[in-house]
């Protein structure tokens, strides 16, 4: 699988979870140990991951295009995202995010994630 199919699979996931309104699914894509930087305070692990997507509005809905993307290692894909968060009350917010995907035995699963907020 190339790198842009591997970054795709797992963004994939995550964007359904989230549109889904799922937090637990979507932590099911992080590392047990994965360093979550939201737009509050971070977060390390699924519980954390969780806890900030189930505290987030129904109708949160996620749009992502790849901006950059890097082979660290064998086992360690990082990508450079535009995320646009849609809401159903309020105008959307796109926000930039970096994500570092660590191998999982056949699967792949988030371990780093940093959002940060560009004018």
């Amino acid at each position: 699988m190339s790198d842009a199919q591997i970054l795709r699979t797992v963004l994939d996931r995550w964007k359904s979870a989230v549109d889904a309104h799922e937090p637990d699914r979507v932590a099911s894509y992080f590392t047990e140990d994965a360093i979550f930087q939201g737009l509050h305070p971070y977060a390390v692990g699924r519980a954390g991951v969780a806890a900030y997507y189930a505290a987030q509005p129904l109708g949160l809905t996620a749009a992502y295009e790849i901006r950059e993307i890097r082979r660290l290692a064998d086992d360690l894909v990082l990508g450079y995202l535009e995320v646009e968060f849609g809401f159903t009350d309020r105008p959307a917010l796109t926000v930039h995010l970096g994500v570092l995907l660590s191998r999982a035995g056949n699967d792949w699963l988030i371990a780093h994630y940093q959002v940060s907020r560009l004018n």
